[in-house]
């Protein structure tokens, strides 16, 4: 089914989801309450930014790899237009925080905790995996996340794949970090353009690709009038997919207040911790990561709590996809194939490792490091890209049409 298909995937009101999906929404309320009572002002604000961005993505289903498939095989842009909101007014975002954090940009000095990693043939590596592990899963780990919240058995597999593909980055980092990562810059676009140059030029990149995208736009199709009742507003609202460009225009938003009140937009860091933790545990992982600590990105090997600041987040993110799939009627377990099972599973295996070498995924290495002008989130991008072009071909042949 094509993404930008807006129909209900479950057939009739039931009033039991409706009462269920309330009943999420209040619990995390109080569990906002909760967070801000005991633990303080940031965790909370992590629970409620988790919350709306889980919202944000199952509305304007927002996956990454759907989108490019979409683009590949059938030439509809509007996915694409989508990132390209979410990237332009993430970058606006943050170069406004960047200014009153880092006045000068040429100092030598990087915004504190933002997304800027190394750039190395590690980088490239980690972005081929993770595109090859989309194609295979049939989603990048946000998306993962929030269609948990659907109840997609797929899903399941391919974040315990992750767990598993983690675990095996975990072993060879060291072996990467000598080799390569260890002498990589962390090249910032503003230290060499100043932040006008960089945002200029980050942002022309940006509108030109989207002309270039806004080429094959396909003509609006035809709808009925649309409705101005209380009902009508609640179809567009809560069962109609969102546009993407609003979707995208949200997630920029979500970003920079993320970035400003705890840390950049990501999904993994948690999923890192807990691999790590599974991986010592049976002694597969060295008890040394060599300069895992001095490196920006979405991952995460220790704490202090039972869940982690992102643990928070993600709990939250997959709790609001499944309120919003049971407002609209979207929430349903499919059976699916061992095929589509075993190809998911070793999918996800290359999701893990591939976002646990680049230090982040779609959402914490791409979205955040390139809204925070970082060289690493546009090698990542463009690497992802191509794993996913020269995987499509795998995929069918292995799913088919799926």
């Amino acid at each position: 089914m094509n993404e930008f298909d807006t129909r209900p995937r479950t057939a009739g009101p039931f009033q039991f989801r409706y009462a269920l999906a309330v009943l999420i929404v209040i619990t995390l309320a109080a569990s906002g309450l909760w967070l801000h009572e005991q633990l303080g002002r940031a965790e909370a604000w992590l629970l409620i930014t988790g919350a709306a961005f889980g919202w944000l993505l199952q509305r304007s289903r927002l996956c990454f790899f759907c989108i490019l498939r979409e683009w590949f095989e059938e030439r509809d842009p509007r996915g694409l237009l989508g990132i390209l909101a979410a990237l332009a007014v993430g970058t606006l975002g943050h170069i406004v925080l960047f200014g009153a954090w880092v006045p000068d940009p040429s100092a030598g000095h990087l915004p504190p905790r933002a997304h800027i990693g190394p750039v190395s043939w590690v980088l490239v590596l980690g972005g081929l995996m993770f595109g090859i592990g989309m194609s295979l899963s049939g989603s990048c780990i946000s998306a993962h996340l929030y269609r948990l919240g659907e109840g997609s058995v797929l899903s399941v597999f391919a974040l315990l794949g992750a767990i598993i593909g983690f675990v095996a980055g975990f072993r060879v980092w060291n072996t990467f970090w000598n080799a390569s990562v260890a002498e990589a810059p962390a090249t910032w676009l503003p230290a060499s353009l100043g932040y006008a140059g960089a945002t200029g030029m980050q942002l022309l990149v940006l509108a030109a690709v989207a002309i270039v995208l806004l080429r094959y736009l396909p003509a609006p199709e035809p709808r009925p009038p649309a409705r101005t009742d209380l009902a009508g507003l609640w179809q567009r609202v809560m069962v109609q997919r969102w546009p993407a460009w609003l979707g995208g225009a949200g997630i920029g938003l979500i970003g920079t207040a993320a970035y400003l009140r705890t840390a950049p937009l990501g999904v993994t860091a948690e999923l890192s911790r807990l691999s790590r933790d599974l991986g010592a545990g049976i002694g597969l992982i060295p008890d040394r990561l060599q300069g895992l600590d001095r490196v920006a990105g979405c991952i995460v090997t220790d704490t202090v709590r039972l869940i982690g600041d992102n643990g928070i987040f993600v709990l939250a993110l997959i709790a609001t996809a499944f309120a919003s799939a049971l407002f609209a009627g979207q929430f349903r377990i499919e059976k699916k194939s061992l095929r589509a099972i075993a190809s998911a599973l070793g999918g996800g295996v290359l999701l893990g490792f591939g976002a646990m070498i680049a230090l982040g995924c779609t959402i914490g290495t791409l979205l955040s490091g390139i809204s925070a002008l970082a060289v690493s989130g546009w090698v990542f991008a463009l690497a992802m890209i191509v794993g996913v072009r020269v995987s499509l071909p795998l995929r069918r042949l292995l799913l088919g049409s799926q």
